[in-house]
Order: structure tokens, then C-alpha cells, then sequence
């Protein structure tokens, strides 16, 4: 059963900007964290930006947002550089247990 469906990611010039979408299950949606991830090749997955923090590389260029209406988060991305390009995934942690879902990952790919 797939909890987490992300959208939106694509190829872009450096400068540019794309919305990434994941919508959840209404369950996991009201009772967990979300956030964005995002892994670069040969490196491990970071946290990019969420309900509760943002990421200093992405910061003042990435903005998270979700519509509770829709069960679903959103990241702007603006003023995007090369070395943002990598495969974002959504996340979601429930509050009570910790547990993690995942979405299946979007690839950015940002041209020089």
C-alpha cells in the first residue's frame, strides 16, 4: 500500500525553480512529521526542509508548505545551483511511535 507519492521533480537550469508535491494517506498525514529529503551520489540522505526545520544549504531558497486540506506537503525551490540536484524523497515520522514512511523519490537534475 503506498503511503507517500511524490511529484513535480524534473530538469532545470541553474537559477531556476520547481514545486515538488507529495501527497500522504490522511492517516499518516495527521499524525506524523514531514519533511523533505534529498541524497546526492556518494553522500547519506538529509533532512532539506520540514515542519520543523530547514536545512542551512537550502535556506531563503527552499520553502516548505502543506495544504492539510489535501494531505499534502509541498518544496518550492528557487534559485536552484548544480549541487542541488539529487533524488528528494518525502518523508513522514509518526509522532507517537517514530515510525518512518517514504516516499518513492523525484530526481532533480539542476544544469550548469
Amino acid at each position: 500500500q503506498v503511503q507517500l507519492v511524490e511529484s513535480g521533480g524534473g530538469l532545470v537550469q541553474a537559477g531556476g525553480s520547481l514545486r515538488l508535491s507529495c501527497v500522504a494517506s490522511a492517516r499518516i498525514f495527521s499524525d506524523s512529521a514531514m519533511a523533505w529529503y534529498r541524497q546526492t551520489p556518494g553522500k547519506r540522505r538529509e533532512m532539506i526542509a520540514g515542519n520543523l526545520a530547514t536545512a542551512n544549504s537550502v535556506r531563503g531558497r527552499f520553502i516548505f508548505s502543506s495544504d492539510n486540506a489535501k494531505n499534502t506537503i509541498y518544496l518550492q525551490m528557487n534559485s536552484l545551483k548544480p549541487e542541488d540536484t539529487g533524488v528528494y524523497y518525502c518523508n513522514a515520522r509518526e509522532v507517537g511511535s517514530g515510525r518512518e514512511y517514504w516516499g518513492q523519490g523525484t530526481q532533480v537534475t539542476v544544469s550548469s
